[in-house]
C-alpha cells in the first residue's frame, strides 16, 4: 500500500484493512512493483571459508523493514533508517508490514508500501522483495523468515540487533549507513570491472550504483553472506493425506522454519508418547513433554535449554531434541540434513491431542492420534544461474578478523559466555 505524504487526511491506513475492497487496492498496489532481483552467492575464492559472497546483478529496488514490536526506539531507529536510505538511494523502495506503515508513515516524507498480512500479500513479497532488513532481536529475524516460509527463494537479511540476545543480530544500530552501503553496492565492483561494462557503457538501470559512486559512497567489497539452513515441516493426517499448516496455508503446503518444529504436550496433564521414525526406521517411542527437531540455528534456543548441542551453522544437520523425557538414557542426536524424521502420536496418549509450533508460532489446531508430522532438512541449490533454499544472512566484517570470521565464536563467549568460569566477573 502506497501511504500519501505526512498530513493528507484520507490515508487509507485510516481505514480497516479487513474491507475486501482495501485488501485488494493494496495488492495491485504492490504488483505494481518491479519483479525481484535475484542476487548471486559466490564463493569467496578458492581455499577460503563457507561464507559466500552477494552479487547483485543491478542495485536492488524493494527493501522490506521489519521491526521489533512495542518499542519506541525501535520505531525511531527504523524511521531514520528508511528516510536515510531513500535520500541516499532514492531509487529504492521502501515496504512495510501493514502494522509499522500505520505506526511510521506520519514520520516519513515519501510514500511507502505496505501488504495486509494476508496470503495474497505474501506471494506478492515473495515476488517484489529484493532484500529485508530487520530491528530488533532474533524474534524479529525468525519473523521475517517466517514471512517467506513458503518461499524456496528468500531474500538476503540484514539483521540490526536491538533486541533482548542478539544471537543472530550482525550488525549494531549505529553501523546502519555502512552496513547499507555495503549490501548495495555488492556487485558494483564486479559490473564495473566486467568486459560488458567497459565495452557498452554503463545501461539505466546501473545509474543508482553510478549515483552512489558519485557521492563518494565509493564501491566497497562484496557483503559477505552465510546461508542458514531450514526445515521443511509438513503434517499428515491418520490416512496420509496433507493437513493444513495454518490459517493462511494451503491444503497440502508445506512450510519452512528457520529455528524448530516442536510438539509438546501443551496444557495436558499427561506425558506425550511420540513415535519416533529416522530415515522411515523405527527409532524408539519417546515419553516426554515433547520433542524439537531444530536446525543448527536453532541449536542454541529451546533445543540449547533441554540439553540439545550447540552445532556451528555451517554444518548440514538437523537436531533431535526431547524435552524432560521420562527416560534418563534418552540422549539428544545430532542427524544429516537429508535425513527424513517424522513424529507420530501413539495410540498409547493419553491425551487425545498435542500441539506443535514452527518458530514459536503455535499452529491453530493441534494435531491427534495417529497424524504425524514429517520433517527433512530443505534443499539448498547455489548455482550461477540461481540460489534457492536457506536463509541468506549478511554478516559482519569485524576489524583485526579474518575474512572467515563468521561471528560464531565471538557470540558463544560474549553472548552465552560459553564455559564461562564461576566467581569471576571479568
Amino acid at each position: 500500500m502506497i501511504f500519501p505524504v505526512l498530513s493528507e487526511l484520507h490515508i487509507p491506513g485510516a481505514r480497516s484493512a479487513e474491507s475486501e475492497n482495501e485488501a485488494e487496492a493494496l495488492q495491485s498496489l504492490l504488483e505494481e512493483l518491479q519483479n525481484k532481483i535475484r542476487p548471486r552467492l559466490g564463493q569467496a575464492g578458492v581455499g577460503k571459508n563457507e561464507l559466500l559472497t552477494l552479487v547483485w546483478p543491478e542495485p536492488p529496488r524493494n527493501i522490506l523493514l521489519v521491526k521489533k514490536d512495542f518499542s519506541q526506539a525501535v520505531s525511531n531507529a527504523l524511521i531514520e533508517f528508511a528516510n536515510h536510505v531513500k535520500a541516499s538511494y532514492p531509487t529504492v523502495n521502501i515496504l512495510l508490514e501493514y502494522q509499522t506503515a500505520n505506526e511510521t508513515h506520519k514520520h516519513l516524507s515519501f510514500p511507502v508500501y505496505a501488504d495486509t498480512g494476508s496470503h495474497l500479500g505474501s506471494e506478492a513479497l515473495h515476488e517484489k522483495v529484493d532484500l529485508v532488513s530487520t530491528f530488533g532481536g532474533d524474534g524479529t529475524i525468525l519473523h521475517a523468515s517466517s514471512l517467506f516460509s513458503t518461499s524456496l527463494d528468500v531474500p538476503p537479511i540484514l539483521s540490526f540487533s536491538m533486541g533482548t540476545l542478539g544471537f543472530l543480530g550482525e550488525w549494531k544500530f549505529s553501523e546502519y549507513k555502512r552496513a547499507f552501503r555495503e549490501v548495495f553496492m555488492s556487485g558494483a565492483l564486479d559490473r564495473q570491472s566486467s568486459k560488458e561494462q567497459h565495452s557498452r557503457g554503463s545501461p539505466s538501470r546501473f545509474t543508482a550504483w553510478a549515483t552512489a559512486q558519485a557521492k563518494a559512497m565509493g564501491v566497497s567489497r562484496n557483503a559477505r553472506v552465510l546461508t542458514r539452513n531450514r526445515l521443511k515441516v509438513g503434517i499428515h493426517a491418520p490416512d496420509g493425506s496433507r493437513a493444513r499448516m495454518n490459517e493462511t496455508g494451503t491444503i497440502g503446503g508445506e512450510v519452512h522454519a528457520m529455528n524448530e518444529v516442536i510438539l509438546h504436550r501443551g496444557q495436558d496433564p499427561h506425558l506425550a508418547i511420540i513415535e519416533l521414525f529416522v530415515g522411515g526406521r523405527f527409532l524408539t517411542e519417546a515419553v516426554a513433554d515433547g520433542m524439537i527437531i531444530s536446525t543448527p540455528t536453532g541449536s542454541t534456543a529451546y533445543s540449547l535449554s533441554s540439553g540439545g548441542s550447540i552445532v556451528h551453522p555451517l554444518v548440514s544437520s538437523l537436531l533431535l531434541t526431547p524435552i524432560c523425557p521420562r527416560s534418563l538414557s534418552f540422549r539428544p542426536l545430532v542427524l544429516p540434513a537429508t535425513t527424513p524424521v517424522t513424529l507420530r502420536l501413539s495410540e498409547k496418549n493419553r491425551g487425545r491431542e498435542i500441539e506443535v509450533s514452527v518458530d514459536g508460532v503455535r499452529r491453530n489446531e493441534c494435531i491427534g492420534v495417529g497424524m504425524e508430522v514429517r520433517v527433512s532438512g530443505e534443499a539448498i541449490r547455489n548455482t550461477a544461474e540461481e540460489q534457492q533454499g536457506g536463509v541468506p544472512c549478511i554478516m559482519r566484517r569485524t576489524a583485526g578478523v579474518g575474512e572467515s570470521d563468521d561471528g560464531w565464536v565471538g557470540g558463544l563467549n560474549g553472548l552465552l559466555k560459553f564455559n564461562y568460569p564461576f566467581g569471576e566477573e571479568n
